[in-house]
């Protein structure tokens, strides 16, 4: 039976990969998709889940999330993603409809609709509509089966300062409130996703589908890969996002611990730090599975056999 789910998104070029990869696997059952301010503004990420879902070929209630954090102002990052968040290559405009502006209100209706313990929260950009809703709904908490988030780092660090990763720092307190709520949760830090790097020999493979959305993937690819290449100086770029859909479909790539994860939210220079207790330090109770390493050879075959799939 297909693994019931919502994604949460800010798309982004990584954030479309891993639309496309749920979309082409018949593992999992995207109940619906929720857009919310992180890489763009919410105007623009919500056009782009259009895009995407119309670039897929399917049929995805989209639903327009929160449009800033909880308590912050809205940080964002036209300087990897483009313009639009999504440059690399054009798709016109968009023909899959926009089914509401309250995407909360699609969380906390799916979850006290479907059945408790069988809807997988994934939120792949800032955390706002996820608190948001638990926040307004408290009786939907128990009714996750599990939140598998892109998010945090340890041995990375940080990517927007030199503490935080960017879908934690935009929205700490989001973030906060959702590791405190005692859900079941999956975290695909930078510490794995950096270690899923993109390949010139997979990029030309993308374009040697000959499909649509092997293009596309390829052009958003090229796009961002130049960004990270002179940021890191690594071979390739790391596509974060995807990391979380490939666990859902194939969790023995990966492999973790269950630790104890906190989030600074008033740290001079640390607000949005992802405090991850590794080494079991504290004393604190787990509260996440904390992703760590990843088969990479196995992370991209997956991704191009999904690809491959679609218009």
């Amino acid at each position: 039976m297909a693994q019931k789910i919502i994604i949460d998104t800010d798309p982004g070029q990584d954030d479309a990969v891993a639309i496309l990869l749920a979309l082409g696997s018949p593992e999992i059952e995207v109940l619906g998709i929720t857009t919310v301010a992180g890489n763009v503004p919410l105007s623009l990420t919500t056009r782009n889940a259009q895009l995407i879902v119309g670039l897929s070929g399917q049929q995805v209630p989209i639903y327009a999330g929160c449009d800033r954090p909880l308590s912050r102002d809205l940080v964002t990052a036209e300087y990897v993603h483009g313009k639009t968040g999504l440059d690399g290559i054009e798709l016109g405009e968009p023909e899959v409809p926009l089914s509401g502006e309250d995407g909360v209100g699609f969380i906390i209706e799916t979850l006290r609709r479907e059945e408790a313990g069988t809807v997988t929260l994934v939120p792949i950009g800032p955390l706002t509509n996820i608190a948001t809703a638990f926040a307004r709904a408290p009786d939907i908490v128990q009714r996750v089966k599990q939140v598998v988030l892109m998010g945090g780092a340890y041995f990375e660090v940080g990517n927007v300062t030199p503490a935080a990763e960017f879908n934690i720092y935009v929205d700490p307190e989001a973030a906060a409130q959702l590791f405190a709520s005692g859900v079941d949760i999956v975290v695909m830090p930078l510490d794995v996703t950096h270690r899923a790097l993109t390949s010139a020999t997979w990029i030309e493979g993308l374009r040697a589908l000959g499909n649509r959305a092997g293009e596309a993937v390829a052009s958003w690819t090229d796009f961002f890969e130049r960004f990270d290449r002179e940021k890191y100086g690594s071979a390739g770029a790391p596509l974060h996002d995807p990391c979380t859909i490939a666990w859902l479909i194939r969790p023995e790539l990966f492999t973790g611990r269950h630790i104890n994860v906190e989030i600074e939210t008033s740290g001079t220079y640390t607000t949005g730090m992802t405090v991850a207790d590794w080494w079991g330090v504290t004393g604190r109770q787990p509260n996440a599975l904390f992703v760590r390493d990843i088969d990479r050879d196995g992370f991209f075959a997956l991704l191009t056999e999904r690809i491959a799939t679609l218009p």
